[in-house]
């Protein structure tokens, strides 16, 4: 069996064996649900996954930010439990319960004991499945979603890659908030985050991922039985939603505005991020864009560190960063300085990009990368957290699951070549810079 295997929408077995026990497995079940498991053996914990491939791009027009005030009223009660029950259920067996909106996938997870499993599974679907979506909840949440928000834009940090997204992305829905803005969370209606809910929790658009010590013929058992009890349908024989396709509409509608963005907080420290459109999610050079990261903002050892931190000591944090969807994607380099050097830090990280796109990179600089990316990779599999939410990666965005071999070996492939000719892919394009400090007025 190859480490890199398709994911046909109808699939059900073995996508991975690693010969001690370590099994992932796939099965399709009644009305389409998808329950994508991988098995560790000697794991007395299991972390599972709902999964709805739906996210802040999204939502209707007349309700920005329903996708994550669903998120939090999914945890406000169901027919059969009230919110003291679901948060109680998670207490007292030590377990932990959490979700996230992302602007393409939303999840509600939990991370328990193996024999407690049956309980998080039955929780979780239950919420998925049976929300009330009470009113009285959903204005006492408000509330609690605009303090989340004001919280956000408190900070500074969040507040230049807010902007960021919407500088490069401009009237693409992925320039949204994930949040929404407090303006349309006022405005936001039961109504509208019940027609959300309708009309994407379905069984066709949902997956199930865990990872660890776990059965997956029981897993599938217990999420079929959980989904039943919650009054969802499942008709045998309907087939998964199909995959996420490329929205070639939204994307003619990203425009990057060029030049410098202020935005006035009156804080000591200005945040500068210089960026650019980047990679889509399945972009082949994606592995080559996770080496370039390493190298040039990624720990300690990486260029921008170096340059801007320790020997010129212009900022206490600056790094680089890339995020990726399946359409669109942009990076961006950032650094907290003085309000007065923000032109010579966005000067310097600018050279450093520039400098990748001309000169190879050295060994030592490649190798040190490939290792950092490997070793945080492999580090990051011994959690079961981490396991399930490479399930629901390889099932709801890639259409493939890759190995933990394979993975590696992509990334110690990319070579100077490489790098180079990626750094040059990320400045054929036009650059913004945002900053967000006491630098100005708002733009």
């Amino acid at each position: 069996m190859t480490d890199t295997q398709q994911i046909p929408l109808d699939f059900t077995g073995t996508l991975a064996d690693d010969g001690a026990g370590g099994l992932v497995r796939r099965t399709v079940l009644p009305g389409g649900v998808r329950v994508l498991t991988e098995s560790m053996p000697n794991q007395r914990s299991v972390t599972v996954g709902f999964w709805v491939a739906v996210g802040s791009r999204d939502e209707f027009a007349y309700g920005h930010g329903a996708t994550h005030f669903l998120e939090h009223l999914l945890f406000k009660g169901t027919h059969t439990r009230s919110a003291m029950d679901i948060a109680a259920a998670f207490d007292r067996v030590g377990g932990e319960s959490n979700a996230g909106t992302a602007k393409e996938s939303t999840v509600y997870h939990a991370r328990v004991l193996d024999e407690d499993l049956p309980m998080a599974v039955d929780v979780l679907a239950d919420m998925v499945a049976a929300s009330v979506i009470d009113p009285d909840e959903m204005d006492v949440e408000r509330g609690v979603i605009l303090e989340e928000l004001a919280m956000d834009a408190d900070d500074p940090m969040d507040a230049a890659h807010e902007k960021l997204a919407e500088v490069l992305l401009g009237e693409h829905p992925l320039a949204r908030p994930i949040g929404g803005t407090p303006e349309t969370i006022r405005a936001v209606t039961r109504e509208h985050v019940w027609d959300h809910y309708r009309h994407w929790y379905r069984p066709e658009e949902i997956v199930v991922t865990a990872a660890g010590g776990l059965d997956h013929d029981e897993v599938c058992r217990l999420v079929g039985e959980a989904l039943t009890r919650a009054g969802m349908d499942l008709p045998e024989g309907a087939a998964p939603a199909p995959r996420r396709a490329v929205d070639t509409t939204a994307a003619a509608r990203a425009s990057v505005a060029e030049g410098t963005h202020s935005v006035h907080r009156p804080v000591e420290q200005a945040s500068v991020i210089v960026g650019g459109r980047s990679l889509s999610t399945t972009d082949e050079d994606r592995f080559a864009l996770g080496v370039l990261n390493a190298v040039l903002g990624g720990g300690m050892s990486s260029r921008l560190f170096q340059q801007i931190r320790e020997r010129r000591g212009l900022a206490y944090s600056t790094y680089s960063f890339s995020a990726a969807y399946s359409d669109v994607g942009y990076y961006g380099l950032f650094a907290g300085c003085q309000p007065s050097r923000v032109d010579e830090v966005a000067g310097l990280m600018t050279a450093e990009l520039e400098r990748l796109a001309t000169d190879p990179v050295t060994v030592e600089e490649l190798d040190r990368a490939h290792g950092q990316i490997c070793g945080g990779t492999v580090l990051g599999m011994e959690s079961t957290g981490a396991r399930m939410s490479r399930l629901g990666r390889a099932e709801l965005v890639l259409g493939e699951f890759t190995g933990l071999s394979d993975a590696l070996a992509r990334v110690r492939a990319v070579d100077a070549d490489a790098v180079r000719g990626v750094a040059r892919r990320l400045l054929s394009g036009p650059q913004s810079t945002v900053v967000v400090g006491p630098v100005g007025a708002a733009g």
